[in-house]
This record gives C-alpha cells, structure tokens and sequence, in this order.
C-alpha cells in the first residue's frame, strides 16, 4: 500500500531535523561554534573573539588562522581538546585576563608552531615539569601578573628558542639560576624578568660571570633583596656599564637593611649605610710569556667587532705585534710583552646599535716561574734572618757562666792576659782595653767577611796584611764590624 504524496513529505522532513539538531549539539558539546559575525571578529588570518564572555575556545577555528586572540574572557582550564586538530600556521596565541588557573601537560601539542604565547594576568600557581615542552619554536612567553609560587625546574625545557620570558609581579622566592647558568640553560634567553616578586637572595658571583647581553635584560628589581657590599658591587657595575636593567630602574632597585629594624633603602646608597667601597672598574694584568685574551663585553649579542691597539694602532693581519683577532671577536695576545701594557680599544657594530669598549691592559715585567723564584728567594731570606736572631738570644740569655765569673776558677790568670779570639774582635790595636772591657760586659759584633781576610784569602789574627812592602796595621775604620753582615759573631 503506497503512502500518499504528502505524507512522504511529511516523514522525511523531522528526519533532516533531526540531524541538524545532532550536529549542533554535537559542536557545542566540543565548544563554542565559531561566529565571525558574532562570536569572534576574522580579519585575513587573525581571528579575534576578546571580550566575548567565553568559557571556552571556539571550535571549527580556521586552518589558516595565524593570530588568535582569547583574552579578556572566562576561560579557566586549557584543556588538551581545547582544539582538536593541528593548527600549523597558529603563531600567536593570547590568552590574558580569563582566570585561567589549570594548564594542561597537552595543552599545546596541537599548536607547536607558537611563537608568542600570553599567558599574563590569570590565576596560574605552578608550573609543573616539561609544560612548554611541544613549544620548541617559542620566542616570546608571558607569565606575569599569576599567582606562580612554584616553578619545576624542568618547566621551561625544549624551549630552545626561547628569546624572552616575562615572570613579573609572581610569588617567585628564589631566582631561576638555571635558565642562564645550567648546562641545560635557554641559549637564546635575553630577557628575564623576576622584578616584583618575593627573591631576597640573589647569586651575585654567578649573574656577574654572565656576559653583558645577558646581564642586559635580567631585571630583578622590586624584590625584598637583603642588603649586602656584594648587591652593591653588581649593580655599580652593571650601572657603570650602562645595562638597562640597572639603568632603567636604578630608583626601583632597594634592598632591607640587616638588623631588627629591617628598614628599606636605595641600593645604589648602601656605601653610605653599610660603608661599602666605591667600585671601580680593574685592568687586565698579564706576565711576560703569558697569553693573555682580551673579551669584547658587548651589551649586544651577534655585533661585528674590531680592536685597535695602544699606540691608536688599528689591528691588521699583516701586523708583526702577537695579537690576533679571534672568531668570536675576543683578542689573543701571545706572547705577552712588555710593549703590550697600554689601552684597547673594541669598536662594536650591528644594524642597530654601535658601542665602544676600552681594556687597561698591565704587564708586569717577569714571568710566572720568575715570581715564583722571588718569593722563594725571599722567603729562604727571612727564615735565615729569624734563625740569626733566635741563636742571639740563646747565646745571650742561655749560655753558662764564663770561666772567669766561676768562683776559684779565676785566680793565677793574669786579668791582662788576652786571647787570640779576642785580638780578632779588637777594634783598636790595644789589647788591654779590651780585655777590661769584656770583664764588665758581653757584647755582640758583627764582622765583615771581607776585613778578615788578606789579599790571598788568608785570616790574619794580628789585624795586619800584606801590600806592597812590609807589613802595615789596619786602621780602625777597616777592621770595625759591618753592622750589614749577614754573620753575626757573639763574644
């Protein structure tokens, strides 16, 4: 029996309703269906849908959308499936000012080709391990303004290109040594930011160790730093040398004070409150024979670099001088000569910055193994020396009674009588002055080797010698004691 015309029509129209109800339910389950009249506002490749009170990004996203911008909505948890299929040409995504407080560890496997990612003014906490992973190709990561305490150390890895990372106005308590230190360091890194958070202790060696282009974009001002001579000597030189994380914010660099006060004051006057020396710059100093380089510090990095030598001598490869210009703009000098003490001067140059650097170069001259004889000779000194004093002491304050102080021992000993030792001391030809003499007192002489010998060599008790003809005494001023001898001769 045949249906009737019209009721086929009738049967097959809530049909066709039916699966146009299941797809549109089927879409918003996934998410908000994307509306560029309505939803979002689609301009070439940049799809904006700013301030649409979404929870949630919009599916069915264009394959060629390049820009996206989900900021200032309600989205709090980036999930995995937030989009469900590779977007290849997404290369900045904004997400700030949603309350996004969950992040996914899949969030952005579907998005590898990113190269500026906002994240800034949401409710974030922690960032847990290998969370950036998929983003190899990230120039740009904003995190500032969350609520980030906790920071795995892993977080930021596979971030190779990674040029610049904003953790600003955070509960940071402890400064991320290793994205610029460790081996595992960012190697493109040339901006962090740490400034507004909660780091008191800085790792002054290890950040003055950097080369200037880092040091040039690592901001940390507005932390409670503890005030020390160390902060102080960082950031003198980093102002001296003009980076723009000293310079920039020099009035927002402070520091606490130690003590129960814990009172607050400028960096730049702890000279004056904790009596800090002034800082200055120190030359490079080389021995002879030495090689010695000499770095470029550039606050730039990639800068083509020239040296022009003491004397405004410009540096050439025909040059007979010993240094050399090497790959990375640093300049070997080898060997290390007297003539090479003076100034250097680096001319850097890139497309949009030019700076001048100057190197105090000090030769000392001798070489490294000669300092080491010097000091050993001088040490072998002062221990003959110190050994001289201490057998005059024992001579004068511990050797026994003389034999004619002994009692009975001195009688039938003519007191006139003089020995051959003492007419060897005698400053005058008179011996009986000087045996009255040495009944009183001791005494100590010191004698030049050189009076108590003759033209051959040979000692001459009497204080007489040879030359010319016939015998000739001494007179007093030859055979007195040098009191420069290195002998000392006690009587």
């Amino acid at each position: 029996m045949s249906l009737p015309r019209s009721s086929s029509k009738s049967a097959c129209f809530p049909w066709d309703l039916c699966v146009l109800l299941f797809l549109v339910r089927f879409s918003a389950s996934q998410g908000s269906a994307l509306n560029c009249h309505k939803t979002c506002i689609c301009a070439s490749n940049i799809v904006s849908c700013s301030r649409m009170n979404l929870s949630a990004a919009p599916t069915a996203l264009p394959p060629y959308t390049a820009v996206l911008d989900l900021s200032f909505n309600e989205i709090a948890r980036l999930r995995a499936e937030w989009t469900p299929v590779k977007m290849p040409k997404l290369h900045s995504l904004l997400l700030s000012h949603n309350g996004l407080h969950f992040l996914s560890s899949e969030a952005f496997v579907h998005v590898t080709n990113l190269r500026y990612l906002d994240l800034s003014s949401n409710g974030l906490r922690q960032l847990d391990e290998f969370i950036f992973e998929p983003l190899a190709r990230l120039e740009v990561l904003l995190l500032y303004h969350n609520h980030i305490s906790q920071i795995d150390r892993s977080a930021f890895a596979g971030l190779n290109s990674l040029q610049k990372l904003y953790l600003s106005q955070n509960q940071v308590s402890r400064f991320p040594l290793e994205l610029v230190k460790d081996k595992n360091r960012l190697e493109k890194l040339s901006l962090l930011d740490v400034s507004s958070n909660r780091v008191k202790v800085l790792p002054v060696q290890e950040l003055q160790e950097l080369p200037a282009w880092m040091k040039n974009g690592i901001y940390f001002h507005g932390n409670p730093l503890l005030c020390d001579c160390a902060l102080y000597s960082l950031l003198a030189h980093w102002y001296i040398r003009r980076l723009n994380s000293a310079f920039d914010f020099k009035d927002d660099y402070t520091c606490v004070l130690p003590g129960t006060e814990k009172r607050t004051v400028d960096a730049f006057e702890l000279n004056v409150h904790l009596n800090c020396s002034t800082f200055k710059e120190e030359d490079e100093e080389a021995y002879l024979d030495q090689k010695l380089i000499l770095s470029c510090d550039t606050k730039h990095r990639d800068m083509t670099k020239t040296w022009v030598l003491p004397g405004n001598v410009a540096l050439s490869p025909d040059s007979n001088r010993s240094a050399v210009l090497l790959q990375d703009g640093k300049l070997q000098i080898s060997p290390v000569r007297a003539e090479d003490s003076g100034v250097y001067t680096c001319f850097a140059v890139s497309d949009a910055f030019n700076e001048t650097l100057y190197v105090v170069v000090k030769v000392h001259n001798f070489t490294l193994s000669g300092m080491g004889d010097t000091l050993n000779t001088a040490y072998t000194t002062l221990v003959g020396c110190l050994a001289s004093v201490v057998l005059v002491l024992i001579y004068l304050y511990l050797t026994p009674c003389r034999c004619f102080c002994c009692p009975g021992r001195g009688k039938g000993k003519n007191p006139h009588e003089d020995s051959i030792h003492s007419s060897m001391l005698s400053a005058t030809p008179t011996h009986e002055d000087l045996a009255s003499k040495a009944e009183l007192n001791r005494h100590v002489a010191f004698i030049d080797p050189k009076d108590l010998q003759s033209q051959n060599g040979k000692f001459n008790p009497s204080g007489e010698e040879e030359q010319g003809k016939g015998p000739r005494k001494k007179s007093v001023a030859e055979s007195i004691s040098s009191v420069f001898s290195d002998t000392p001769i006690v009587v």
